[in-house]
């Protein structure tokens, strides 16, 4: 089933590609890089609490489709047989804006662990977000959820303030919630809430970022780990 899975994304991004006329205007490439004191993901960290590298390309078709990769390296301390170091993250959607800065987007995302044999790792999510000016509220669904075999429903809020042409301020706050009854990590505990708060100074055309980032669960919840206590996580990010 996995192994099918992971055709998804280059199929999808195959279609989306086949589908786009000569005559449209050329599509957009971009690239980003960072590094980071933590990979925290909804709350949690996913490089056992150290440093991570990061990065992607993007590729933005008119109207609106897209296309894109991710990755950054991982450690999950080799609990429940999680061992592999790198995570690939395979996306493509599409998005809109309106002159009333409401905007909408709409995609797929696959998260792949290649060398992670020792658990079922990957899964699959949709998602959809609606946003207005500085606001924005998002749902994502798995229908297998990372190593849980349940269903997942995540949803977030996040609000975007630029204080000036440097300064920029980011609050999340997120609830996880699998559907059947299921476990996250090494519990029972079937919902959790992760929250961040992080002020961005953009200098010399790179981004400096510090932000305070955790989640409601114990350390009993997460593997017997601080991976989901609250912590200050710097990262250093650029953008081509």
């Amino acid at each position: 089933m996995l192994n099918k899975q992971k055709l998804l994304p280059l199929t999808l991004a195959a279609a989306l590609l086949n589908g786009i006329p000569l005559a449209m205007a050329e599509p957009q490439v971009s690239a980003n890089i960072s590094l980071t004191s933590d990979y925290r993901f909804r709350g949690i960290s996913q490089s056992n609490k150290s440093s991570a590298l990061q990065g992607g390309f993007d590729v933005v078709f008119e109207p609106g489709f897209y296309v894109g990769i991710w990755g950054s390296t991982v450690d999950f301390d080799s609990n429940e047989g999680f061992d592999g170091s790198l995570e690939l993250d395979y996306y493509a959607g599409w998005s809109m804006e309106t002159a009333s800065a409401v905007g909408l987007d709409l995609g797929y995302i696959y998260y792949d662990y290649p060398g992670d044999e020792g658990a079922e790792g990957d899964y699959q999510e949709l998602y959809a977000k609606v946003s207005y000016k500085d606001v924005t509220l998002g749902i994502n669904y798995s229908d297998d959820y990372y190593a849980s075999s349940d269903e997942l429903l995540y949803y977030y809020a996040d609000y975007s303030l630029s204080l000036n042409e440097i300064w920029s301020l980011d609050i999340h706050l997120g609830y996880s919630e699998l559907q059947r009854g299921g476990g996250f990590l090494a519990t029972t505990e079937d919902s959790y809430m992760d929250y961040s708060l992080a002020v961005t100074a953009s200098l010399m055309e790179v981004d400096w970022t510090l932000a305070y980032v955790g989640s409601d669960l114990e350390q009993e919840e997460v593997f017997d780990t601080d991976w989901g206590d609250d912590s200050l996580v710097f990262s250093v990010s650029k953008s081509f």
